[in-house]
């Protein structure tokens, strides 16, 4: 009886640990690449969100079209001439899920109504406290992940020149390409 239990509990335990990796990603741009470690403890929807448009291949030749120096680099959702991509039904705001919009972690965007997110995030370039649940508008913006390789490729995408484009302001002057947007496979 006894060795059964443990036997059970080693395969709970089993189980639960590869519950709790990690997914991570890796966006390649014409920058360089860009690692993500997503949170799915935490965020599961916007995660599911995000992985549901990795795995279509719906980032592949979107571009970033926002870029703020110490502010943050977004993209996600618009075609080399600056068209939107349609996405999916928007996802529940998580933003009080305890994540922080620290420098390096990945959010995402929105409208001004808060459970608006679709296809677009951003990564923050700084710490964003006025992002955070509760925001200036009582909700805040999703933090989901963060950048576990690549942060000097974060760095040369916020500090492209930037200029106005098809009516949206702070579009970097050069095209920064996400080529692609792929799960990262885990070593077991």
């Amino acid at each position: 009886m006894n060795r059964l239990l443990l036997s059970l509990l080693f395969v709970l335990c089993l189980s639960s640990a590869a519950l709790a990796e990690p997914v991570k990603v890796l966006m390649e741009t014409s920058k360089g690449n860009i690692e993500l470690t997503l949170d799915q403890d935490k965020a599961p929807l916007s995660v599911a969100n995000f992985l549901r448009y990795v795995d279509e291949g719906f980032y592949n030749n979107t571009i970033f079209h926002r870029v703020i120096p110490d502010f943050m680099i977004q993209g996600g959702g618009m075609d080399t001439d600056m068209q939107g991509k349609p996405g999916h039904a928007p996802v529940k705001n998580e933003a009080k899920n305890g994540l922080k919009n620290q420098r390096g972690t990945i959010a995402m965007a929105r409208t001004s109504d808060p459970h608006s997110a679709t296809t677009q995030f951003f990564i923050n370039h700084k710490d964003n406290t006025n992002l955070d649940y509760p925001s200036f508008d009582g909700w805040g913006y999703a933090v989901f992940g963060k950048v576990s390789k690549g942060m000097d490729v974060v760095d040369a995408i916020a500090a492209t020149p930037t200029s106005t484009k098809n009516g949206h302001r702070d579009v970097p002057v050069e095209t920064i390409l996400i080529k692609s947007v792929k799960r990262v496979e885990t070593k077991k």
